[in-house]
């Protein structure tokens, strides 16, 4: 039974890696189900997207009215950002909308993006390589000539306040801008779910469906998999910057993977989705003597992580060779396809972290982001 599984999940990643998306289709009504972010609703001549939660403590959201081109522009209220569809040139401020372009088909779409170097898809990068997207400097900086250069119908960021800064700047240039905010879902597929985001700017639908559905099975078959394990080994996550240790709380994206692996992360008891900052101390009562060690920044060897912090020694996992990376995959100019490709891809993730916690149940499965730091 684990053979046939192990195959189902190789068929799986092999299509969607490679699948090559049909002609464009016209848009349809699309389904939201594990993303709390946002919401789609058909509306007479246009369709309703509406952002909820654009940034932590958020009061009120961002509403964006998509007009198919040929049809007339409705009388929209002044805090309404009217977008004509499909997108054909975008300018994107996340390595974590690449994917989405990648998979929807629409590669081609990108004309712009700040630091080009932290991209890793290959697909992109040919096209970086070959002059085909610009360079528009740092993302808080971005280079207002260069981005009206690219003739962009729209710009795609993300804010973590109600200030947009460059962004609203952008909009003064009467350049549609829309708020993806994709980071903040709680659940690995909601993340991945945003997909359908993109896809609605771009009459890409049908694909966004398609394409979620295949992970979302992937993700939810890995997780089956383990419902039934009884021993689930211990996790401690996360490092120090400076004088705290920061890791996820017990709510957050990365919490909730762990368990769906079938991991006991120490801190599922903290209610928290965002970071927690503790002290040494603190984290070192808890978690001394637990089984792995899994996510410790952009170290690449053991060596570099003592380095940092020669006290870490002290934790059992560094002791056991049981110390894990998510940084395993690197762009050809040093991106970290996990940053980028991840959101997106949660099934991956979690087939690692089973692989890490429950080896036997995935034997002829090699890891993808992860690896352990020798």
């Amino acid at each position: 039974m684990r053979i046939l599984l192990n195959v189902i999940f190789g068929l799986v990643i092999l299509l969607l890696w490679n699948c090559q998306p049909p002609e464009k289709k016209s848009g349809t009504p699309t389904r939201v189900s594990y993303a709390k972010g946002f919401t789609l609703t058909p509306a007479e001549g246009y369709t309703r997207v509406v952002v909820q939660y654009p940034y932590p403590g958020a009061r009120e959201g961002f509403e964006y009215w998509l007009v198919s081109e040929g049809r007339p522009l409705p009388a929209a209220p002044a805090h309404v950002q009217v977008v004509r569809t499909p997108v054909r040139r975008l300018v994107c401020t996340s390595t974590t909308h690449i994917p989405l372009l990648d998979y929807l088909g629409e590669t081609a779409a990108l004309v712009g993006f700040p630091r080009t170097d932290y991209i890793s898809s290959e697909r992109m990068r040919a096209r970086i390589d070959s002059g085909l997207v610009t360079d528009l400097g740092t993302e808080k900086g971005m280079n207002l000539e260069l981005v009206v250069s690219t003739r962009p119908d729209l710009v795609m960021g993300y804010t973590m306040t109600r200030d947009l800064g460059q962004l609203r700047k952008i909009q003064d240039l009467n350049i549609p801008v829309v708020i993806n905010a994709e980071y903040l879902e709680p659940h690995p597929l909601g993340r991945a779910e945003w997909l359908k985001f993109m896809a609605v700017f771009l009459n890409r639908e049908e694909e966004a469906d398609s394409v979620f559905r295949a992970i979302e099975q992937a993700y939810l078959t890995t997780r089956n998999a383990v419902q039934h394990v009884v021993l689930r080994p211990t996790v401690l996550s996360g490092i120090m910057y400076g004088d705290a240790w920061f890791m996820p709380g017990g709510s957050n994206y990365a919490a909730q993977l762990l368990r769906d692996a079938g991991l006991q992360y120490l801190w599922y008891d903290n209610p928290s989705r965002d970071f927690l900052e503790l002290s040494f101390e603190a984290v070192y009562a808890r978690a001394a003597k637990a089984d792995l060690w899994i996510g410790v920044g952009a170290f690449t060897t053991r060596q570099e992580l003592l380095a940092a912090e020669p006290r870490y020694l002290l934790f059992a996992p560094v002791g056991n060779n049981s110390v894990y990376t998510y940084n395993a995959r690197r762009g050809a100019t040093g991106g970290s396809e996990f940053l980028e490709l991840g959101y997106l891809r949660p099934d991956l993730i979690l087939k690692d972290l089973v692989k890490i916690g429950h080896p036997e149940l995935l034997p002829d499965y090699d890891l993808f982001f992860h690896a352990r730091l020798y």
